[in-house]
């Protein structure tokens, strides 16, 4: 069972978010972590890697994070895991989404005791983080697909335009993920055993099929762009055109009433039924005007 302490124990989990110089300093001198190994989440643009350094051994991925306040709401950040001798020590500028799942007791029989069991599963929750985060983008993708097909604004578009954005994102840091828990079953830095390698198999293939989907949902988004920009195109020029036939077909009235408000002499101007006439001349050039057009398919 899980508990909160508040001093350095045997076989527990120090989690750190966005720490400040004197927080990493006491992190350092108290756990004998390099600094480096502290400060290097803390840049956002840090990549996926592992490196050991006198007896410890940082892991540091891309985990996914939502941001409702943001243009762009779903980028990734990095998370660095520090195994010790007898304890494990992440640290991330945020807080982070993957780290909340285990806080909140969303997952279950996770032990910091067994440290590559547990590494294994920030690695498998970061995986399904993804996966749902990549639903949540389709889904948001078909609202807007269905706003655009009346569209006749850049809006839509630039929402698409920001998940692509975020997809661009999802696909790089799962790559490089990748490439982490690869280099991990391959030179075994973590002491596993045959259940934790068959765990990291599942892991490593539920983060390629979020990789997959990642790339799937980029190339639709890719072409589903280009064809609703042209769509969007289509829609101003319909606009256009029907403002232009009614243009047109509203010139005859205009015309004739600006010729007959001439003061000049006019044919039938005395004539009692003149206006009738120029009403009744005024509306069959418009209609005969408008019956053109629908045939043309101008209108």
């Amino acid at each position: 069972m899980q508990k909160l302490i508040h001093e350095y124990q045997e076989d527990s989990w120090i989690n750190v978010i966005n720490p400040n110089e004197d927080e990493i300093k006491k992190l350092s001198q108290g756990l004998g972590i390099p600094v480096d190994f502290l400060m290097s989440p803390l840049d956002i643009d840090e990549r996926s890697r592992i490196e050991s350094e006198k007896g410890k051994l940082l892991i540091l991925i891309r985990t996914p994070n939502l941001d409702s306040s943001k243009k762009i709401q779903y980028t990734t950040v990095p998370l660095a895991i520090t195994i010790t001798e007898n304890m494990i020590v992440t640290v991330c500028s945020i807080n982070n989404d993957v780290i909340r799942e285990f806080v909140n007791g969303r997952v279950k029989g996770w032990d910091t005791a067994k440290r590559s069991r547990f590494v294994l599963q920030i690695f498998s929750r970061t995986a399904l983080i993804y996966l749902d985060h990549l639903k949540q983008i389709n889904r948001d993708t078909t609202a807007v697909e269905d706003r655009l097909q009346e569209s006749m604004k850049n809006k839509e578009l630039i929402e698409l335009l920001n998940l692509e954005k975020s997809l661009v994102y999802f696909t790089t840091s799962l790559r490089a993920n990748e490439i982490v828990m690869e280099r991990l079953q391959r030179i075994q830095l973590l002491k596993m055993y045959p259940d934790d390698l068959e765990i990291l198999d599942d892991v490593i293939t539920e983060n390629k099929q979020a990789m997959d989907m990642a790339e799937i949902y980029s190339n639709i988004l890719s072409g589903m762009m280009d064809a609703f920009a042209s769509v969007i195109s289509n829609n101003l020029n319909v606009v256009m055109k029907f403002m232009a036939s009614m243009t047109i077909i509203l010139t005859f009235p205009m015309l004739i009433a600006s010729f007959y408000g001439m003061n000049v002499k006019l044919p039938l101007q005395d004539a009692p039924y003149a206006f009738i006439f120029t009403l009744i001349l005024s509306i069959v050039l418009s209609v005969t005007s408008a019956i053109i057009f629908i045939k043309r398919r101008w209108f």
